[in-house]
């Protein structure tokens, strides 16, 4: 999304004195032309960026200006503020207030009444991952090891990682890295690492892969399951998928096919819809999935 972009390209620009349209165009993955018209849009929305071209050269917001944002009416920009002042709420730091302070002349620790945009990153466990979150870019920023124990359906384990990513997803946060137990890249969810520690032990100069986002891909898919679906949480098909997975039987059920990370975590999601969903294939997931109901049963029965 354009407005994603933007409020990207403004925190790039608050946080270093120059960078070239190249570099944002490979970060964002767009032409360097539509880099050029995003300059062009904070610029028409008042904020004056300067061009350089050559070597040496890039874009920059003009040393020391400084604009009162009651000026602004561009609905980006009001947008691009919001979108900015919502990254404290992920850090627990006012790190992005302080470099909003470098740009604009009035408060900007306040959301307007009259502002109808407020973003919200930090989830309810905030003070569970707030810390976790910033040691976790400090590793990234230096190149540094992480350890950690991890806890997950398959039990503890210490883990240590090269940290490459923290991603956003599933409603939840995760780091991304190579493990050098598994010597594979995984994702690990920040609230089930405790004891997080970075080392001084620089990562491997390895080739990245690029991460690639999967919506029906739980960390590293290991099993594969199809469930049927009664249309009544169609809702929540969408809400957590989107439109482009659904599929229907001829009855009007809708079916998916998922790849998860292990039997258990994918029998605990399953067992959040109630009688709504149904494991159709592999059968032994079904007769895995009867067993766990069936005790489910009888232990509230007696």
């Amino acid at each position: 999304m354009k407005i994603d972009r933007l409020i990207g390209i403004l925190s790039i620009l608050l946080q270093r004195d120059k960078v070239t349209s190249l570099e944002l165009a490979e970060k964002f993955e767009v032409s360097r032309r539509t880099i050029l018209r995003d300059i062009e849009s904070i610029n028409m929305a008042g904020i004056p960026i300067v061009s350089k071209q050559g070597q040496g050269g890039g874009i920059s917001i003009m040393n020391g200006y400084k604009i009162d944002s009651t000026l602004l009416s561009s609905g980006d920009m009001q947008a691009i503020l919001s979108g900015l002042r919502s990254l404290d709420s992920i850090s627990g730091t006012n790190r992005y207030r302080q470099l909003m302070e470098k740009l604009f002349a009035d408060d900007v620790t306040s959301v307007n009444a009259d502002n109808h945009i407020i973003i919200d990153l930090s989830g309810w466990y905030k003070s569970a991952i707030a810390g976790k979150i910033e040691l976790i870019k400090q590793a990234i920023e230096q190149r540094h090891l992480i350890t950690f124990r991890y806890f997950s359906p398959n039990g503890e384990s210490e883990r240590r990682i090269e940290p490459y990513h923290l991603v956003f997803q599933w409603s939840a946060w995760y780091v991304w890295g190579y493990c050098t137990e598994r010597q594979d890249y995984r994702m690990f969810k920040l609230t089930r690492i405790t004891e997080l520690a970075i080392t001084d032990y620089d990562c491997e100069d390895r080739a990245v892969p690029k991460y690639v986002s999967d919506k029906l891909r739980h960390t590293k898919g290991e099993i594969k399951a199809t469930v049927k679906f009664d249309i009544s949480v169609k809702w929540r098909i969408i809400d957590e998928f989107g439109v482009d997975f659904l599929k229907y039987d001829e009855s009007g059920n809708l079916i998916m096919d998922f790849t998860w990370s292990d039997k258990q975590s994918f029998f605990s999601y399953i067992l959040t819809f109630g009688n709504n969903a149904e494991i159709i294939e592999p059968s032994e997931y079904r007769q895995e999935f009867a067993k766990l109901t069936e005790n489910i049963y009888r232990k509230y029965k007696t």
